[in-house]
């Protein structure tokens, strides 16, 4: 189902720029931040802004085709998406490329895929989904809630297999803010979380590299930069020379073989390098903005699975970016989790144009801008808005 040509523009537009904003700003910052990498590595300093350029025009193709279509149709297939993304992680697991330790890729010739930056947006769908079709028996711990868990379960557990901690960890914070807003009873969450957090602690020290991690961090926190991380000590190096206003842009030091394909999980630290204060500040207003937005948007939306699929998608992306630049700011320990719309990755930037498509038909089948309809000569009537099984959902 196609959105009519009467509700085509009436997307959230303050969204739509915010997002278009940062791909943009992506295509100068990672090919400042590649072309030291990318001169050594491959002897031409433009080789991945090319290819970050090419990923930012699919990325730019998809979301406006996704906002084209009616996102109640992904209710109806949500099952189908996630039994598709849990069988890739399954191939991940056993033909997947072995990059740093970790088998996270496939490898389709020239294109690699990350299955679960895709588990992310299926497992969001289809906890929408089943919410909604559960309605009342989300409160039941055996017909709603178990059910619900056991995605979750099955999709992070994949992820945290190959091995992608931090990944995994962030699908459980946010299926579980889900939840909550969706109704589940705080008891069942509870009795989860109790399970859950000693499960991810035994994980996150049964590898040395993570305990390296953890141990670095806290050591950060009690010495000083002696115990630090250099990855993230390069990076916060980044942050003092930008000062307030920056070097400029190209000015960066730290991409100089200093910090670690900086072009990566690590590109914040460009910014704060080549536009400083002002311009981190810049970037975290610009999510913030997305962030309340978000949330704007799932409070108008007219029914319950446009509600949860708007929050699942703001909070999703919105951690991911506080995050990314926590880690680098040195203020939480080491993951590898990219900055969505800026980091340098076909998977991220591709999954994270989808969700924000998904999240602007929901807004364009609001009455948050019925000014706009008024202006442009379209009436329509108001269609009846249901409410949330249990209270409103924020």
């Amino acid at each position: 189902m196609i959105i009519s040509k009467a509700r085509k523009n009436h997307i959230d537009v303050t969204t739509l720029v915010v997002v278009l904003t940062l791909m943009v700003f992506s295509v100068g910052v990672v090919y400042s931040a590649s072309s030291s990498w990318a001169q050594e590595r491959v002897g031409e300093s433009g080789r991945l802004l090319g290819n970050h350029a090419a990923k930012v025009l699919v990325g730019f193709f998809l979301l406006f085709m996704t906002m084209q279509i009616d996102y109640r149709i992904l209710r109806k297939i949500s099952k189908i998406l996630l039994i598709a993304v849990v069988a890739l992680l399954f191939v991940t697991l056993g033909l997947g490329v072995m990059i740093k330790g970790a088998s996270r890729w496939i490898q389709l010739g020239a294109v690699g895929l990350q299955p679960s930056e895709f588990a992310r947006l299926a497992l969001i769908i289809h906890l929408a989904a089943l919410m909604v079709r559960k309605q009342e028996l989300v409160r039941n711990l055996s017909a709603g809630f178990l059910p619900l868990m056991f995605w979750v379960v099955v999709v992070a557990g994949l992820v945290m297999a190959q091995p992608a901690f931090s990944t995994g960890a962030v699908l459980i914070v946010v299926s579980i803010v889900m939840l909550y807003l969706g109704g589940v009873r705080v008891k069942h969450l509870g009795f989860t979380l109790a399970g859950i957090v000693p499960l991810l602690l035994l994980y996150m020290v049964s590898a040395e590299y993570r305990m390296r991690r953890v141990m670095g961090f806290v050591e950060s926190i009690t010495e000083g930069n002696v115990r630090m991380n250099h990855q993230v000590w390069q990076g916060i190096l980044g942050f003092a020379n930008g000062g307030i206003f920056g070097l400029g842009p190209g000015g960066s030091k730290q991409r100089d073989l200093f910090l670690p394909e900086p072009f990566g999980d690590f590109v914040f630290s460009i910014i704060g390098e080549e536009y400083g204060l002002i311009g981190t500040l810049a970037v975290l207003t610009l999510f913030l903005i997305f962030l309340f937005r978000g949330l704007a948007i799932a409070r108008h939306a007219r029914d319950d699975f446009g509600r949860l699929l708007a929050l699942g998608i703001t909070v999703s992306i919105t951690l991911y970016a506080f995050i990314n630049a926590g880690v680098t700011l040195g203020v939480l320990p080491t993951t590898g989790l990219p900055l969505p719309f800026i980091s340098y990755g076909g998977s991220s930037m591709i999954v994270s144009c989808l969700m924000v498509g998904i999240l602007l038909n929901i807004s364009a089948q609001t009455d948050m801008h019925p000014r706009l309809a008024a202006e442009a000569g379209e009436v329509r009537p108001l269609e009846p808005v249901s409410e949330p099984v249990v209270g409103k959902v924020y």
